[in-house]
């Protein structure tokens, strides 16, 4: 395991987590690589807390405005992927179905294309993580990832990519609002494009996880070293699955 004890500065830029290029290719991280998480136990808004998931090499931040309901979400980090993650996360422990959703907005157009804002139901704070994963990229790109187990390679649903091509998927620009709704062992995926009310988009994923959990929204810069900015807004989080709204 290594360990995330030096300072950023310290740290060499693993080749494998730089980003994909027309000169590069992003592989998975050492099946032995690991850094602890780094977790601020203090309330914002509706969080109890909020944590650097995976430590990236840039330490990130999250702010809360009340009078706009915004949570605007700072972070480094090379990936939500593979088998660990590196993001910052707000979250709330929680046991039972939940309706999670929120609106979603890049304020720097020119940010890198993979970027990640997430909605996300996880067992632990560990990097490696059994998880349930709304992601909406910032090309536009959503899916419904999962880690089946700790320590192991994520699956995805691409919503807007489903074979039989229908049209009820997210077929082009950016989703206005997403959502993730855990009923029992079922977790489905919600989207407003431009307002309308949300819509389940994709099949169920099944997935158990036990409760406590986790639950919260976070962001990832795609970048293992420079830090990036979502802003996530009127965050709906019950604890009770038909809510996602």
């Amino acid at each position: 395991m290594v360990s995330a004890q030096t300072s950023p500065s310290a740290v060499e830029m693993p080749d494998w987590a730089l980003p994909g290029s027309a000169t590069h290719k992003q592989i998975p991280p050492p099946l032995d690589f690991h850094r602890p998480a780094k977790t601020e136990s203090k309330k914002i808004g509706i969080f109890k807390g909020q944590t650097d998931v995976g430590s990236a090499l840039v330490a990130g931040s999250s702010s809360y405005d009340p009078a706009t309901g915004q949570y605007t979400i700072v972070s480094a980090g090379y990936n939500v992927w593979y088998q660990r993650d590196e993001f910052r996360y707000l979250w709330k422990k929680m046991s039972g179905d939940v309706s999670l959703a929120a609106d979603v907005s890049f304020p720097d157009p020119a940010g890198y294309n993979d970027r990640k804002a997430v909605l996300v139901i996880r067992q632990s704070l560990d990097d490696d993580s059994k998880e349930m994963v709304v992601a909406l990229h910032g090309a536009g790109l959503m899916h419904l990832a999962w880690r089946p187990v700790a320590d192991s390679m994520m699956k995805e649903e691409r919503v807007n990519h489903r074979k039989d091509h229908s049209t009820d998927s997210l077929n082009t620009g950016m989703a206005q609002r997403i959502g993730i709704q855990k009923q029992g062992d079922s977790f489905t995926v919600w989207i407003s494009m431009h307002g309308e009310p949300l819509h389940q988009v994709g099949d169920p994923v099944q997935l158990d996880i036990d409760g406590p959990f986790y639950a919260g929204i976070g962001f990832c810069s795609h970048l293992p070293a420079k830090a990036d900015t979502a802003v996530l807004s009127h965050v709906v989080l019950e604890n009770a699955a038909g809510m996602v709204k």
